[in-house]
Order: C-alpha cells, then structure tokens, then sequence
C-alpha cells in the first residue's frame, strides 16, 4: 500500500511559472510607491501570502495603506503579464498524466484566478473540479484551513496527504494540517524549505512519479 492517498498541490510556482512575472510585477508598483524593494525582496518577504496579508504588510512598511486602486490595478498588470509571458512550470504537465495517485490543487489564490492560469497554461483539463482556495476557508495558508477542507472534500486522510509547496509560508500550512510535506525548491532555497519543515526538497518535476512510487509505506 502506498504511503500516501492524495497529492495536494499548491498553484503558483509548482504547477505555473507565475511567481516571478506576479513578483517583478508587485515590485515594481511598490517602488512606485516609494519602496525600493527588489524581486528577491518579494521572494523573501510576499510570496506566499494571500492578497489581505500582502496589503497589510505594504501599510506596515509604509506607514499607511496602499491607495484604494492599488490591489485593482496589480490584478489588471497581472492579468496583462500572464498573458503574454506564463507558462506551466517545467516537466508538469508530463508529471500530472504520469502521477501514481490521485491529486488536487489548493491554493491562496482566489478561484477565478486559479482557473485562469491554468487554462492560460493549458493545465486546467487536468485539475477541474479538484481546485481548492483560502477563498473558501476562514483562513489563508501559513493556516492549515485550505489543506484540510480539500482533503476533507476529498474523503482523504490527511495523515497520508502529501503537499507539494514552494513556499515556506505554504510548507508550515501542510505541516500544521498534519500532512507530509516536499518542498519544490526551483525558485525557492532549500534551506528554507526544510526549516518550515519539508521533509524533503526537489528540483524538478519531472521525477516527482519516481519519488512517489519510491516512497516507502509508513
């Protein structure tokens, strides 16, 4: 028996390349802002967190909150950027058709953007009616809310769940839930990952069917 019965991914940054466009594009608009912040500042600092938590960290850091339009206007530049440059992250759609168990998506992105980027990247087939969001829930990820409502939705254990993350905000929401965590570490440093608490952390997606058919029973 395998030891798990569900994958759970995250969206941003493991199933679509999106995290360094959204970035580039959210720092840019805080350096219009007067923050001189850069793109490895918003790895470090935002990536991750839901919108609500983003817009109280800009008012932290300036003194005030951001002007009313700013999250409208980020969601239109987004908009613009994906799609002309987003793509799925490298080996994934391969990996999805080759994945030994069933999976899901769950994410603290909002459900119609969770859609859009993975029709933009043609991965949406693959993933319809299995998306899950902290839109749903009383709580955004580093809370374990989303996990447990998908697994629950899901009829899963969460003790044999397997969240695939690539942010240590999103390890230490799988962690929380009671799940097993691999951290995705293309963009993100390992280091990080396995301090959040990932069991283990990986490079490429295309040998994530291996990993889990290599997975020993617990």
């Amino acid at each position: 028996m395998s030891r798990f019965e569900l994958v759970i991914f995250d969206c941003d940054g493991v199933l679509v390349d999106s995290e360094r466009i959204t970035n580039a594009v959210f720092a840019r608009m805080l350096n219009e802002l007067g923050l001189p912040v850069t793109l490895d500042d918003m790895f470090e600092r935002f990536v991750g967190l839901a919108m609500a938590q983003c817009l109280a960290l800009i008012a932290e850091m300036l003194g005030k909150a951001p002007p009313p339009a700013f999250e409208a206007d980020y969601r239109r530049r987004c908009q613009a950027a994906l799609a002309s440059e987003l793509k799925a992250v490298p080996g994934v759609p391969a990996m999805l058709d080759a994945l030994p168990l069933p999976y899901c998506v769950a994410s603290n992105g909002g459900h119609d953007k969770m859609r859009a980027t993975l029709r933009l990247t043609g991965l949406l087939p693959r993933c319809g009616g299995r998306l899950f969001s902290a839109a749903d829930v009383a709580a955004p990820k580093p809370a374990p809310d989303v996990f447990l409502h998908a697994a629950r939705s899901l009829d899963a254990d969460p003790a044999r769940c397997l969240v695939i993350e690539d942010t240590p905000t999103g390890v230490r929401a799988g962690v929380a839930a009671g799940m097993t965590v691999w951290g995705y570490a293309a963009l993100t440093p390992s280091t990080r990952l396995l301090e959040a608490g990932a069991e283990r952390v990986f490079a490429d997606m295309a040998d994530l069917p291996a990993r889990l058919r290599g997975a020993p029973c617990r």
